[in-house]
């Protein structure tokens, strides 16, 4: 694959943050290229000790309520939680976009999420896997170019809080991308495409805050 965003991290003068990709399920090894592709340190995280190793963590689509009960079975509930209320840099693509919002419009019995973006999402908005679709996003945040989003089982933003931004949003309003102080999420699947612009902006957030505390 070949990124299309101007700022690579692999410059002389730049820094090499260690990023992880929560791999308890999902399309973990996509997302792992693309951040070595943008010069990151780029490592699967399954333990509590993997997630204090990282200085950000992309949470990838998947299935939510399967990433939730993986998260407390294997211990990292609450070690998620922290980290994000420390402000760690965090990315939720698709089912990671649940995992990080306060709210769920229509979860299953017993679902809950990590939090963090003070928005609601409504699972699988757009229908089954087989009404999969793609199209193209104006985001005047990310530049004048539109950005090509592929939807699989996507969920959407239904509503935002005062404290979250929405990035885009489709024709009929509901919102596929957010950000909101170091959480970014997106409705869709970058790391299925050559547009890697949505992966750059959530390591400049590593690397400010990397900045930040030396």
């Amino acid at each position: 694959m070949a990124g299309s965003g101007s700022e690579s991290g692999t410059g002389p003068g730049a820094r090499t943050p260690k990023v992880g990709v929560l791999a308890l399920q999902g399309d973990v090894r996509e997302h792992l290229l693309v951040l070595g592709e943008l010069g990151a340190e780029a490592v699967p995280v399954r333990r509590e000790s993997e997630l204090d190793a990282v200085e950000g963590l992309v949470i990838p689509g998947g299935e939510s309520s399967v990433m939730d009960k993986l998260s407390r079975l294997f211990g990292l509930r609450e070690p998620l939680r922290r980290r994000i209320a420390e402000g760690m840099p965090v990315y939720g693509t698709c089912a990671g976009l649940i995992m990080l919002a306060d709210r769920v419009a229509n979860p299953i019995e017993g679902q809950q999420t990590l939090g963090g973006l003070d928005v609601t999402v409504r699972r699988n908005a757009f229908g089954s896997q087989v009404e999969s679709f793609e199209t193209e996003i104006v985001m005047p945040e990310l530049g004048e170019r539109p950005f090509h989003a592929v939807f699989i089982r996507a969920p959407s933003i239904e509503s935002a809080g005062p404290g979250a931004t929405v990035l885009g949003a489709l024709p009929d309003g509901r919102g596929v991308a957010v950000e909101q102080g170091n959480l970014l999420g997106t409705s869709f699947h970058p790391e299925m495409t050559d547009d890697y612009r949505f992966h750059e902006r959530f390591l400049e957030r590593v690397r400010a805050r990397k900045a930040a505390a030396a």
